[in-house]
């Protein structure tokens, strides 16, 4: 059973009674298929209802829901002969940054992702997701890597943003996330990047410097968390959810604003609730992305890649009548 948000208390009490219904059926001779027939319309329903209009405050619950496949599961459905490799050769290992080599359908292929971890435990080891500058050295060396052998380069982003304490500055936080962007706009070799939870600040940017940037549908991605915009502005946490409205962080929104090219449809309900279906989806998404990219010569990625992110924010003035 997995956990419920707040504002879906209403679909816990359904699945709640569906439960109670199927054991009732299994410890007696009751025959009530046609009464949990109808609740599950009913949840289906529901489920239909609320996920179709989701505030961008619920979306940034979903995003973080701790249910929702992370890199680790990615990788062990996706990738084969997947082979870990470790280190920046300089500090330490990166708990929280993943990173390896493996078999994408076919294709050998350079994996970075952010880790978060299931429980807490996991968490705690992967220090929730957020990398400090080994981390983000370390996803140079395989940025790197890549080029040399020619690899395409997929990345999973999910972070709430890079490790903000004082070791990590201390050691070249910023510097650290200013290279991994540089080393992404230098590579001649395709990268796919999707944000499949949380796409944080700039820690999220060091991996989705990309030619194909792509978007789970109840993911989210912005410049900053709404927690972190509404203790600047209002100098008030509380009011999270009227920042995340300002932030435009939702899937729909960058799509709109041309920030990512495309948005993966998550199962109904949320890929929390059937993260297979979700990673599979997402795993057809990278391989039409691959299949349009890797043809491609590498000054035409490269340049491509250069006029995307320069062009970001810049609109089209309408031209004036002489």
């Amino acid at each position: 059973m997995h956990s419920f948000l707040d504002f879906e208390r209403p679909i816990a009490e359904l699945e709640g009674k569906i439960a109670e219904l199927r054991h009732l059926s299994s410890a007696s001779d009751l025959n009530i298929a046609e009464d949990v027939a109808r609740l599950q319309a009913k949840l289906e329903a529901l489920l239909r209802q609320t996920y179709s209009r989701l505030t961008p405050w619920q979306k940034v619950q979903v995003a973080r829901h701790i249910d929702r496949p992370h890199a680790s599961d990615y990788v062990r459905r996706l990738i084969g002969d997947w082979t870990p490799l470790a280190g920046d050769r300089a500090f330490a290992e990166d708990a929280a940054m993943l990173s390896g080599i493996g078999r994408f359908r076919h294709r050998s292929v350079v994996v970075i992702g952010q880790e978060k971890g299931a429980d807490t435990e996991a968490r705690v080891r992967h220090n929730f997701g957020m990398a400090r500058p080994e981390g983000y050295r370390k996803a140079q060396r395989l940025m790197r890597l890549a080029d040399r052998f020619q690899l395409p380069l997929i990345t999973f982003v999910d972070t709430p943003g890079a490790y903000p304490g004082v070791d990590a500055e201390a050691r070249g936080q910023a510097e650290a996330i200013a290279r991994s962007i540089e080393t992404c706009l230098m590579l001649s070799v395709p990268i796919v990047s999707v944000v499949i939870g949380e796409g944080g600040s700039g820690g999220a940017i060091a991996l989705a410097t990309a030619d194909r940037v792509l978007m789970l549908e109840h993911a989210i991605y912005s410049v900053i968390s709404p927690e972190g915009c509404a203790s600047i502005l209002w100098r008030d946490a509380e009011e999270a959810k009227t920042a995340s409205q300002a932030l435009k962080l939702t899937a729909a929104d960058l799509l709109r604003l041309n920030v990512i090219d495309g948005i993966v449809d998550e199962p109904l309900g949320g890929a929390h609730r059937a993260p297979d279906a979700t990673i599979d989806a997402v795993g057809n998404a990278i391989a039409a992305a691959l299949d349009d990219l890797v043809p491609l010569p590498a000054d035409t990625l490269r340049q491509r890649r250069h006029d995307r992110y320069l062009n970001i924010g810049t609109a089209r003035l309408p031209v004036q009548a002489s």
